[in-house]
């Protein structure tokens, strides 16, 4: 069992946010789900049967997603960063998750359910981190406070000092 488990609370929506998610990462798949009891839909005044807690996993990585009402919102102050390997994948994913959202600066969007990604091609850790050339990493890091969807083309544009 994964030690760690992000835990994420929705209105009433969690299953919709794990058929969501679910439908854009490629290994993924939605587990258990535990529904509101007589007892507790009263307490909670959820209805009974519907949908309390959800289980998915995305490319190995575990979530519960939990009905909880409107009492709490999620906020940038968390966010999931997707790791891309190629402009299509930035492009797919940047795309895919920002759809009934919105696209934000330096990679960010918010998706429908209010929830912050981080859309980043791995070669910009890389870029700066590159101890060789310290200029390197402030050229792309001024390049990438340019960009909503980070392009990787302009990034080693950048690198380059162009």
């Amino acid at each position: 069992m994964q030690k760690i488990t992000p835990f994420l609370w929705f209105n009433d929506n969690a299953e919709e946010a794990a058929n969501f998610y679910a439908s854009i990462f490629k290994d993924s798949k939605i587990g258990r789900i535990a529904r509101y009891g007589e007892e507790a839909a009263e307490k909670t005044g959820r209805p009974k049967g519907s949908v309390m807690t959800i289980e998915f996993e995305l490319e190995g990585q575990r979530f519960v997603g939990l009905n909880g009402g409107p009492m709490f919102k999620f906020t940038e102050a968390i966010s999931f960063v997707v790791n891309c390997e190629t402009q299509e994948e930035v492009d797919y994913f940047w795309e895919k998750l920002s759809e009934g959202g919105e696209k934000s600066r330096c990679g960010w969007l918010t998706d429908k359910f209010g929830l912050s990604w981080q859309v980043v091609p791995t070669v910009l850790i890389e870029m700066m981190h590159d101890e060789r050339d310290p200029g390197k990493s402030q050229r792309v890091m001024e390049a990438v406070l340019q960009m909503d969807k980070i392009d990787i083309s302009k990034l080693k544009r950048a690198t380059e000092g162009q």
